[in-house]
């Protein structure tokens, strides 16, 4: 993971020297950002591997720096905020964040941390199977294209890894713990209103496109992709 560059954007200068500190230790490359604007020009600028991003903050705060960067790039970001309501959670992840952590917060978990996502991103680009294909559905994770009948529908960053991930294991079910974990590539505390929200968006994607398969609830335990025989 060496000469990975970091992108770590927060109003308090005092943190940013810190993470800057943590992470350079570890041969990372960092560039350093203290406002929202100043954010999406050096995220333009320099191309980043992953993003440490403040929610609060000047200029544009950091729900609209995400929602912005996921217009046009599935840079991992790892939101960082003094708040700890779920309700942060759920709208960071909803808009495309890989990870949280709430302040106060110890250095050494943020590297942890990126290295986690990292890792993960890195094992997802080297996969050996980009593409999978049913009737009238392909998803390609290599250029995050989901076509529904030969069309392309625009579909965000998270919703594709999901169901990409339902549709490599069709049939499987999977809990929402699980989808959380192996999607969003953390444990997260029980709260899995997030899965919810994605699957119910992509139903509408996809309902009634085919009789071949479907996106199925499981009640009392999750979801699945169904394909008949």
């Amino acid at each position: 993971m060496e000469n990975k560059k970091i992108m770590i954007v927060d109003d308090d200068q005092n943190i940013c020297e810190l993470l800057r500190i943590y992470v350079e230790k570890e041969d990372f490359q960092t560039v350093l950002a203290h406002d929202g604007k100043k954010a999406l020009e050096l995220f333009k600028a320099e191309n980043p591997d992953l993003i440490l991003l403040d929610i609060m903050l000047p200029e544009l705060d950091g729900w609209q720096i995400c929602r912005e960067i996921r217009k046009s790039s599935s840079v991992p970001i790892i939101m960082l905020t003094a708040k700890g309501e779920a309700f942060d959670k759920v709208l960071g992840l909803e808009l495309g964040a890989d990870d949280y952590v709430v302040k106060p917060f110890d250095a050494k978990e943020i590297v942890a941390r990126i290295k986690a996502v990292l890792r993960r991103t890195t094992a997802q680009e080297e996969s050996s199977s980009k593409e999978v294909v049913y009737d009238k559905l392909s998803i390609n994770l290599t250029n995050y294209e989901l076509k529904v009948d030969g069309i392309q529908v625009d579909t965000p960053p998270k919703e594709m890894e999901l169901i990409f991930h339902l549709a490599s294991n069709p049939n499987r079910v999977f809990t929402r713990d699980q989808l959380l974990d192996e999607v969003w590539g953390f444990n997260y505390y029980g709260d899995s209103r997030t899965v919810d929200v994605h699957v119910k968006r992509l139903r509408e994607k996809l309902e009634g496109v085919s009789e071949k398969w479907s996106l199925k609830t499981v009640w009392g335990v999750g979801y699945k992709f169904e394909v008949k025989e």
